[in-house]
């Protein structure tokens, strides 16, 4: 586990059983010694926000599964600080969070894209020491993030460009099946 810190990409090792975790895409927004925090990239979910949201009824944003922590909030992720204020700043394109009431608005009124935020119900955590015992059990690999894995349209090949970036031996990984038992 070298060189974790904000931004970097988790891929899940595609023999990874934990159905929460299963061929997911993980951006690290926090990485400290008591725990690490992120959110899955590539699980888009059926609900839109309108559908989370009263003050945003009607409105079909989309929403991605952060992970199995607190399902009940909702988070997100943007390139876009000069509308978005009080945002933490995690690479130097990607911010985490900032004044919810400016994304209400920005979706109300069209203004934002998905390509611009990306909105999460729930993230992924860490306790201390807990990702890194992960690590020890081979179930992340890493890389650098990027805007196009974070922001880009098609969230079902995520897993895949995460893995070509690694090159080598790692991008075989995206042929294996999900369970080779069933090969």
């Amino acid at each position: 586990m070298e060189n974790i810190q904000p931004g970097t990409i988790l891929i899940a090792d595609p023999f990874l059983k934990d159905p929460n975790f299963l061929r997911t895409v993980i951006f690290l927004c926090e990485h400290r010694e008591e725990g690490s925090f992120g959110f899955v990239l590539n699980r888009k979910l059926s609900h839109v926000i309108g559908d989370l949201m009263s003050d945003l009824d009607g409105c079909n944003f989309p929403v991605f599964y952060g992970g199995p922590v607190q399902q009940n909030t909702i988070h997100f992720l943007h390139r876009c600080p000069g509308l978005i204020t009080g945002g933490e700043k995690v690479t130097d394109e990607i911010y985490w969070g900032g004044e919810f009431e400016e994304v209400v608005a920005l979706l109300a009124d069209n203004r934002i894209t998905p390509n611009d935020i990306r909105l999460f119900l729930g993230y992924s955590g860490w306790g201390e020491g807990q990702l890194k015992d992960e690590f020890k059990e081979n179930t992340w690999l890493t890389t650098y993030s990027s805007e196009q894995l974070v922001f880009g349209d098609d969230d079902t090949s995520v897993w895949k460009n995460a893995l070509k970036q690694l090159v080598g031996k790692y991008e075989q990984l995206i042929h294996y099946p999900i369970d080779p038992q069933l090969n």
